[in-house]
C-alpha cells in the first residue's frame, strides 16, 4: 500500500529525516510525505511519530497502486 501524508507548514530537513521510509516535497505551505506502507502497524507507527514530534497531519490518504 502506498500512502500520502500532508503536514501543515514546511518541515525542516532534520524533521523529514525522522521518516526515512518516506519521500517528501513542499507545496502550497504543506509538506507532503509519501511512500510504501507495509501494514497497519507501520501506518499507526508513522502517525504516532508525527504526533510525538508535534507535527499537525492535515490529510492522509491511500494512493492507487
Amino acid at each position: 500500500m502506498r500512502y500520502e501524508i500532508r503536514v501543515d507548514g514546511q518541515m525542516s530537513h532534520t524533521m523529514t529525516q525522522a521518516f526515512p521510509e518516506l519521500e517528501s516535497f513542499v507545496t502550497d505551505g504543506q509538506t507532503v510525505l509519501f511512500g510504501q506502507v507495509t501494514d497497519e502497524a507501520q501506518l499507526y507507527g508513522l502517525l504516532t511519530r508525527f504526533q510525538s514530534l508535534g507535527l499537525p497531519v492535515v490529510e492522509m490518504r491511500r494512493l492507487p497502486e
